[in-house]
């Protein structure tokens, strides 16, 4: 790996690896949506024009790192592009849907947003490994998971949310806080069982913060998340020492196993609610589901262009907000909010991309598990888990979708590749070898 030096006026040196490992950590942590919309939110939690235009500043640092970053690495940006064409297509389906979109500007501007938010994914995967990366986000999600408990107690009044007594942290939303105490839970876990004996005692407190969160925001995304998070933990621990026919006869079963248990919640989730006293409609995300469907429906095949549906501007929004009483920011669900994007095609595409990042995160996992895919493979299905009730899925300047692009990213660029030798015969080599762990001099 390459070691350049920086002299800041003839004092001590700053090294280049130095200013990628901390510009990255700040860059995920600006991307969080941490602390600054809390200090420019008003009372009721809700960010003005001008706290939005102030928050939009805060992106250009990012920006301007991504840029330098790939500048300096573009040779290896171009390896990455070509290992893996679905990213580069989907995230030029925002810019081509200008011409359909009801909301020209508004998918345009925001589409220059998602380009930079998967240029930053880019740089995390062809700079970092998946062990690096993870040190990189247990650092960023610990910072906030242990603000978020320091302000409780500071603060107790500006952590709580302004209409119940769910804890937000430092976030606007206690559902935010609930999600970041999920990845932290997830990682916390990945880094103990990575054996880096260093940092064990570390991630068990932070283990700990993290569960405390959790169950203060009262995010049940987020719990059902990290419990889906932990089984996954323990089918890919279990895949990797599974071999031959046994190992697909063993994904068939969990795959079985999981629809099983989606057309279960299907049928029964409703009644099962309304037994125990709670909100049989997922606090509205049930009749909103039913409408959404419909415009979806009208708008199959192209969709109504990239995060246009939910604009003011759009008559079709306001139906929906007329008839659920509240005005939705988003369908709560990535599925359908990317085919009211996109319509199918744009969907056919994304699915695509998923699957194949499934399956060659899988085959790293058992090619090589010490390398430290396990925790990537788990974080990319936890966060469509998370989707069935949530939108993460292409959402510009939000660190959790830039984790989860990263990981598609790197599973394509570490897959084996098939290098020719002679006509008639092939071998398979590694996209690149292992390099060191994260060192900061």
């Amino acid at each position: 790996m390459r070691a350049y030096t920086l002299r800041i006026a003839n004092g001590p040196t700053v090294s280049w690896r130095a200013i990628e490992c901390w510009g990255a950590g700040l860059c995920l942590f600006l991307q969080t949506s941490a602390l600054f919309p809390l200090m420019l939110a008003d009372a009721d939690g809700g960010l003005s024009g001008h706290a939005k235009s102030i928050l939009r500043l805060l992106c250009l640092p990012v920006y301007g790192f991504t840029l330098l970053m790939l500048a300096r690495n573009f040779p290896q940006f171009i390896t990455a592009l070509k290992r893996n064409w679905f990213v580069p297509l989907m995230v030029a389906m925002p810019f081509v849907s200008v011409f359909w979109s009801v909301g020209p500007s508004t998918t345009f501007r925001r589409a220059i947003g998602l380009l930079f938010t998967v240029l930053l994914a880019y740089v995390l995967a062809i700079r970092f490994t998946p062990r690096q990366l993870l040190l990189i986000a247990f650092a960023t999600f610990g910072t906030c998971i242990v603000l978020s408990l320091l302000l409780l107690v500071v603060s107790p009044g500006l952590a709580r949310m302004p209409t119940d007594s769910a804890v937000r942290g430092i976030f606007i939303h206690k559902n935010s806080l609930g999600w970041y105490a999920g990845m932290m839970i997830l990682v916390s876990t990945a880094v103990i069982m990575d054996g880096n004996r260093g940092l064990r005692r570390s991630a068990l407190i932070l283990l700990m913060a993290g569960g405390a969160c959790l169950f203060l925001s009262g995010s049940m995304t987020a719990t059902i998340a990290t419990v889906s998070a932990y089984c996954l933990i323990g089918f890919y621990s279990m895949l990797q020492r599974i071999r031959g026919i046994g190992r697909i006869v063993f994904i068939l079963f969990f795959v079985q196993m999981f629809v099983g248990i989606l057309l279960l919640l299907h049928e029964f989730l409703v009644p099962f609610l309304e037994a125990l006293g709670k909100d049989a409609t997922l606090t509205g995300r049930v009749p909103l589901w039913e409408l959404v469907d419909g415009q979806i429906a009208d708008h199959l095949l192209l969709g109504f262009g990239y995060q246009a549906f939910w604009t003011e501007a759009n008559p079709e929004a306001w139906i929906i907000w007329s008839k659920i009483q509240w005005m939705a920011p988003h369908a709560h669900n990535g599925f359908r909010d990317t085919l009211l994007s996109f319509g199918i095609s744009g969907m056919t595409l994304f699915v695509l991309m998923l699957l194949q990042a499934l399956r060659q995160g899988a085959a790293l996992q058992c090619g090589d598990p010490r390398y430290g895919w396990l925790w990537l493979n788990v974080f990319t299905v936890v966060i469509l888990v998370m989707n069935l009730t949530e939108t993460i899925f292409l959402i510009q300047n939000d660190a959790i979708f830039i984790l989860f692009t990263t990981a598609i990213i790197m599973f394509s660029l570490y897959k084996p590749v098939v290098v020719s030798t002679a006509p008639g015969r092939q071998l398979r080599a590694p996209a690149r070898s292992p390099t060191a762990e994260l060192q900061i001099s």
